[in-house]
């Protein structure tokens, strides 16, 4: 197939080929519990081949989509959807979450902007926490995956196709853009934000407010915006300050 918009064309065929599994139907509990130790708050839809491990809590009004599989010993709050996912144990969504809903991805063409279909999934492994109203993504193509003990906080977004490691800790306010590698216990700040197709190296740190636009190597601390290594960002600082400072003494003494 020759076309002058490749990325648009493909969209355009690749629907033809797959369309996401519609929620057209709810499923019973007893198609979708392990066992009678899962409480299914007032409210809950279940998708068709759901599946919910023993000792899983859902809340009110949550929906889990079809073949969503959810592990043992999870709390799941009210007003949560969960699409296209995989979820391990001991997981935690606090309410409002929105997982697997289609990543942000649009390709050009003569006639406008034309949705790029988003066929991966979510991954959240075991003992993950996600905070009330935070948004993840579901891949392009491969997987959006959170690792083991990752904690997330409150309004974060985490783009599509993301690799977050394991151990890793995120304030509130949080956005990753498309495609981003995190390593092993990485910290961020509130409001911190990282450009696409970055990587973010092991036991890195990025304090609240900074804006990533390169790699990041393991163990360093990058603050301000464009983010940079925390000491360069101190002397910079400190030295503007007095550049500033002396401005202002000299005009102070030529009004005199």
């Amino acid at each position: 197939i020759v076309s002058g918009e490749a990325q648009a064309s493909w969209a355009r065929a690749s629907l033809l080929f797959h369309r996401p599994i519609a929620l057209i139907r709810a499923a019973s509990p007893e198609e979708v519990v392990e066992d009678d130790s899962v409480v299914l708050e007032p409210g809950v839809v279940l998708g068709a081949g759901a599946r919910i491990g023993r000792g899983s809590r859902i809340g009110a009004n949550t929906v889990i989509g079809p073949g969503v599989q959810i592990g043992r010993d999870c709390v799941i709050g009210s007003h949560v959807s969960l699409g296209f996912a995989l979820v391990g144990d001991r997981v935690r969504l606090l309410s409002g979450g929105r997982i697997g809903e289609p990543g942000f991805g649009a390709a050009g063409s003569r006639s406008g902007p034309v949705d790029v279909p988003q066929l991966g999934r979510v991954i959240l492994q075991d003992g993950v926490s996600v905070g009330a109203n935070t948004c993840i993504d579901r891949g392009a193509y491969g997987d959006t995956v959170i690792g083991e003990n990752t904690k997330i906080d409150n309004l974060c977004m985490i783009a599509h196709n993301c690799v977050i490691g394991r151990n890793c800790l995120m304030a509130a306010h949080t956005g990753l853009s498309g495609s981003v590698t995190v390593g092993d216990g990485v910290m961020f700040g509130g409001k911190a934000g990282v450009g696409d197709h970055l990587s973010i190296g092991e036991g890195a740190r990025v304090a609240a407010g900074a804006g990533v636009l390169q790699d990041i190597p393991a163990g360093e601390t990058w603050s301000g915006y464009p983010a940079k290594p925390l000491r360069q960002f101190l002397r910079e600082a400190v030295w503007l300050a007095k550049q500033a400072s002396g401005k202002a003494r000299a005009g102070k003494a030529g009004n005199d």
